[in-house]
C-alpha cells in the first residue's frame, strides 16, 4: 500500500507518537499548532499522543517518533512502534542523526557512568554505577532511529516549528510531497 493510497482511504488517518531519548521539544511543537488542530481532527484520529494519554501502542496509518536510541529499550520501543505503523515519520533532530544526546558519542559511556556515580564531587566513598534490571541498559553510542528501522519521512529541525509540522500534514493528506522551505526549517 503506498502513503498516498493509505492517506486517501475513506476513514480518518489515525496517528500514534511516541517520544524516546529526546526533549519531548517534537511533541511540544506539534500542541503548538493551537487551534489548527481542530482542523487536522477533521481528516486524523489521534491514537497514542500526549493528547490522548494513551499508554499502549496499537495498529496506526501513521507514527510520529521523536528522539534517538540511547538505550536498549528505545530500541525495543521502537520495534514495537514501527511494527504498528504503515507510515513512520523521524520527528526532529534526535530522531533523524541523534541530535543532542549524541554528543555522547565521542566518550565512553562506561567512563561516564563511573565518572557519575563513582568519582564526581558530592558521590560516598563505595559509590557505584546502578546495575538494577529495572533500567534500561546503555547502548554504546547514540543512534538515529533509521539505523534500526524503515522511515519513510524525516521531518527536521530541532525542534519542527508547528508551522512545519502544519504545512507537513496539509502536503501529506492532500497528496503531494512534503516540502519544507528556508522558512520552515529552525534548529533552535
Amino acid at each position: 500500500m503506498t502513503a498516498s493510497t493509505l492517506l486517501h482511504a475513506p476513514h480518518k488517518l489515525k496517528i500514534a507518537t511516541v517520544s524516546l531519548a529526546g526533549c519531548f521539544g517534537c511533541h511540544m511543537s506539534l500542541l503548538d499548532i493551537d487551534e489548527r488542530i481542530l482542523t487536522l481532527l477533521e481528516k486524523v484520529e489521534f491514537d497514542r499522543t500526549p493528547l490522548t494519554d494513551i499508554k499502549t501502542i496499537g495498529r496506526c496509518n501513521m507514527g510520529l517518533i521523536e528522539g534517538g536510541l540511547c538505550n536498549a529499550e528505545n530500541v525495543q520501543v521502537l520495534r514495537e512502534f514501527r511494527s504498528h505503523c504503515k507510515i513512520l515519520v523521524a520527528m526532529g533532530a534526535c530522531a533523524i542523526n541523534g541530535g543532542l544526546p549524541a554528543q555522547r558519542n565521542q566518550r565512553d559511556v562506561g567512563q561516564m557512568l563511573r565518572d557519575v556515580y563513582c568519582t564526581h564531587a558530592g558521590t560516598t566513598a563505595g559509590s557505584r554505577v546502578p546495575n538494577d534490571p529495572e533500567l534500561p541498559l546503555p547502548l554504546n553510542r547514540v543512534h538515529p532511529i533509521h539505523e534500526v528501522v524503515h522511515v519513510d519521512y524525516f521531518l527536521p529541525g530541532c525542534p519542527p516549528s508547528a508551522d512545519t509540522i502544519w504545512s507537513f500534514f496539509t502536503d501529506l493528506l492532500a497528496g503531494r510531497t512534503p516540502q519544507f522551505g528556508h522558512g520552515l526549517m529552525r534548529y533552535d
